[in-house]
């Protein structure tokens, strides 16, 4: 079963602060780094390290290959990017003490997808195959069609949340992964029972998959619920915690392992990420992950 990931390609730009910078206030960082990143690389990142077929579509600055360098190096299929005259999506990334983010964001070439590119990464896309998206490109309402269209299994990652996205023809979503964040973006609630409960009113046939940060993740669908705690650990930088979460947890379900299992084993890869920094160069090896228990 093979995974294709049409996501953003972004270089990350990484500030070691005492704290978020507040309105009006001037604030030195005590260090910089730059790393790749995007939502759509790291989660494919996080596939190929998991062990997964992985092919990612994507566009970025003919400048900037050694993104795609960075992905090849995690073993995913890297064929069908292609580079454009445009400016590589980039992030601003302030870590404070505790490695918790914040992010601002400018997604450049991510945002020049176009319908014609769309249907040449997808043309041999089979009934039953992966189709991941996160909302960091443009045109998900012609690719949300064509995945429908093929039978493929769509997982959408709605991050960054945008009430735009609610236009989308949500219900041919087969699996959700959220976090508590846009869970209530999603239901306009705030506790995870409550989340959760709206989503399998509003989405009856699909599968969620809610991250909830120091206290575990959850699944539900129709005939199952399901709680895994968190792995304690001392977290440097939070950056990527969610997309090698993302990438692990698919890897795991692509390969068909059950839904605990894969919970487990994505639990324990973030716990890995989380203490490093860096979003991509955070997630770790297959082999560096225990198995779940």
């Amino acid at each position: 079963m093979r995974i294709y990931n049409l996501g953003s390609l972004n270089i990350d730009y990484v500030y070691q602060v005492p704290h978020f910078v507040r309105p009006g206030e001037t604030l030195s960082s005590r260090e910089m780094n730059i790393f790749p990143g995007g939502k759509g690389l790291n989660q494919s990142a996080a596939l190929g390290k998991a062990g997964a077929e992985v092919i990612h579509g994507g566009l970025l600055n003919e400048n900037d290959g050694w993104l795609i360098e960075v992905l090849r190096d995690a073993h995913v299929d890297t064929s069908r990017i292609r580079t454009l005259h445009q400016p590589t999506g980039h992030a601003i990334i302030q870590v404070e003490e505790g490695g918790q983010n914040c992010i601002l964001l400018y997604p450049g070439a991510n945002h020049l997808f176009t319908p014609e590119y769309a249907e040449k990464l997808l043309e041999d896309a089979c009934p039953g195959d992966i189709l991941l998206l996160q909302n960091e490109i443009n045109c998900l309402d012609f690719i949300f069609e064509i995945a429908h269209a093929k039978g493929m299994q769509l997982v959408f990652n709605p991050s960054p949340f945008c009430k735009s996205l609610m236009e989308l023809p949500l219900s041919y979503v087969n699996w959700w992964i959220l976090n508590e964040v846009e869970g209530a973006e999603l239901t306009g609630l705030q506790e995870p029972d409550g989340i959760s409960d709206a989503m399998m009113e509003t989405f009856p046939e699909s599968n969620l998959v809610l991250t909830l940060g120091r206290n575990g993740s959850c699944f539900r669908n129709s005939a199952l619920r399901l709680h895994v705690p968190a792995v304690p650990t001392e977290a440097v930088d939070t950056t990527a915690a969610g997309d090698t979460f993302t990438g692990y947890f698919l890897a795991m379900i692509a390969r068909g392992a059950e839904v605990q299992t894969a919970l487990q084993r994505a639990s324990l890869a973030a716990s890995i990420a989380v203490s490093r920094r860096g979003a991509a160069c955070s997630i770790p090896w297959s082999h560096e992950v225990p198995a779940a228990p």
